[in-house]
This record gives structure tokens, sequence and C-alpha cells, in this order.
């Protein structure tokens, strides 16, 4: 399985931004999909998982701003996210991992992708 995320950028606070993860391999729709990300000097943090069945998850930090999706048609997850803040600047990682239990659970994920930069001005 490899994961392909794009969409970060720079933006000013306040503004929006779409993070999409594109996943190959046919067993995608079986996979629970999540989003990480790391800022500089911090570790790597859980930001929001979607289940293979379509529950979603989110950490307090970013619950009612950002909202994950997933599109099994297209193989894709993403990750809108609304309202930025400067604290929201990080490298962005999506997740796949057959164990919904330890989604959230950086040391226990089974695919990563490679990051995407999100870095919000204020």
């Amino acid at each position: 399985v490899q994961l392909q995320a794009s969409g970060g950028g720079l933006v000013q606070a306040g503004d929006s931004l779409r993070l999409s993860c594109a996943v190959s391999g046919r067993t995608f729709s079986s996979y629970n999909m999540a989003w990480f990300r790391q800022a500089p000097g911090k570790e790597r943090e859980f930001v929001a998982a979607i289940t293979s069945t379509g529950s979603t998850y989110y950490a307090d930090s970013v619950k009612g701003r950002f909202t994950i999706s997933r599109d099994n048609a297209k193989n894709t997850v993403y990750l809108q996210m609304n309202v930025l803040k400067a604290e929201d600047t990080a490298v962005y990682y999506c997740a796949a991992n057959s164990n919904i239990a330890t989604i959230t659970r950086s040391d226990r994920i089974d695919y990563w992708g490679k990051g995407t930069q999100v870095t919000v001005s204020s």
C-alpha cells in the first residue's frame, strides 16, 4: 500500500485548505484512514480518522474546524481544514491502519505517506 499526500501550502489565518491522500492498492475500502501532523520540535500527533465504515474521530484541537472524508471509488481520503490557525502549522501525514483500535497511535500505524507542509501565517 502506498500513500501520497498533497494539497499543502501557505495560507493566512482564517483561510481554508483541503488535503488529499491518494492510496494505491485494491483494498483501500477496507482500511481505516487517518491524518497526523508534526510541528517542528514536537511529536507527531493524531488529527483525524475515518474508519472503513465511515465513522469519524477528531482531536479536540481541530474538532469543529476540520472534516475528514473518503471516496472509495477514487481511493482517496481528504482533510478539509477551515478557520486555520497559526498553531495548525505542521507537516501533515496520511496514514492507513487495519486496526481501528490503534488508529490514533502514531507508533501503531501500518502505512505512512510522505508529508505535505501546511503553513498558516498570522
